[in-house]
């Protein structure tokens, strides 16, 4: 199973990055499918995460209204659109997919490698 996360870099404030995870090995339809992010010195800390039919989804309060998660499973592809970025948001971003209906750290079966994300102010 391999889930490859994409498209971080580094932006200015206010600005927008779409980060990609495409994932294989796996019956992707089956599965729901979270973000994450870790800054340094940080706890891994939940973004937020999409149903397996992609039909719902919720995020954190720190970023709701700002981020977007989307699923393709015709294409074993999960994004996540970021608008309006803050310093704050700065960190090691990280997809996983989890076979439960809840994307919970702790139950996550597969984590991707993490794409840097850098927010300058």
């Amino acid at each position: 199973v391999q889930l490859q996360a994409s498209g971080g870099g580094l932006v200015q404030a206010g600005d927008s990055l779409r980060l990609s995870c495409a994932v294989s090995g796996l019956t992707f339809e089956n599965y729901a499918m979270g973000w994450f992010r870790q800054a340094p010195g940080e706890e891994r800390e939940f973004v937020g995460a999409i149903s397996r039919s992609g039909d719902s989804t919720y995020a954190a309060y720190s970023v709701e209204g700002r981020f977007i998660i989307s699923r393709d499973n015709a294409k074993n592809m999960v994004y996540l659109q970021m608008n309006s970025l803050k310093p704050e948001d700065t960190a090691v971003y990280y997809c996983a997919a989890t076979i439960l209906r809840r994307v919970v750290a702790r139950t996550v079966d597969y984590w991707g490698k993490g794409t840097q994300v850098t927010v300058s102010s």
